[in-house]
Order: structure tokens, then sequence, then C-alpha cells
């Protein structure tokens, strides 16, 4: 069984965002992710859906066209194919992101 905390070892990175995988699971995988305030928008379209809250700090994110201000505590779902990216956060803005990848075709 994995045990870990959230909110150990959340500096921010000084450019960008920093990435860790806290658990693979069959075809779920849940992400940390903690922006620095300097981050280069990354336009995303994922073969996944992904269900994602801002823990701490605020973000703007844009999602199929719509700009969305985000505070602590928000939650957003993106459905797989949809396009996405984060035009700005806050320094240590911290995210969880759920990713669910299709199932494997059975055999």
């Amino acid at each position: 069984m994995n045990i870990g905390n959230l909110f150990l070892d959340t500096e921010p990175p000084v450019q960008g965002e920093k990435f860790e995988t806290l658990l693979t699971h069959k075809n779920l995988v849940v992400e940390r992710i903690v922006s620095s305030a300097d981050t280069e928008p990354v336009e995303y379209v994922q073969a996944q859906d992904e269900w994602i809250v801002l823990v701490r700090g605020t973000a703007v994110l844009r999602r199929a066209g719509e700009v969305l201000a985000l505070t602590a505590g928000d939650y957003l779902f993106i459905p797989a194919g949809i396009s996405h990216r984060v035009e700005s956060t806050s320094d240590g803005a911290l995210w969880l992101a759920v990713h669910l990848h299709p199932a494997p075709a059975a055999a």
C-alpha cells in the first residue's frame, strides 16, 4: 500500500510545472502538479478523460475556447479530445489530476 502526503515537497519549479505520478492502477493515473508563476501555455488534446482539482492557488484555464478563472477547491472535468491549456497560475499552484484512459480492448 502506498501512503504519502499531498503537501510534502511542493516547492514550485523556477519555471513551468512539476509533475509527479501518485498512483497508476489499471487505466487510472493520478498526478500531482505544482506550477510556477512562469509557465508557457501548452495546448493539450488528450486521448483520455481528465478530472482536475486546484488544491491551492489560482489559475486561468482555457477549455474548448472558454476561459475559466479557478481558485482553490475548484474542479473540472475535461473529456477526451477536448482542447485545453493553462493560461496562467499563481506561484505554487497545486493541482490533482485524475486521468481515466480508455479501457484496453478485450482480447
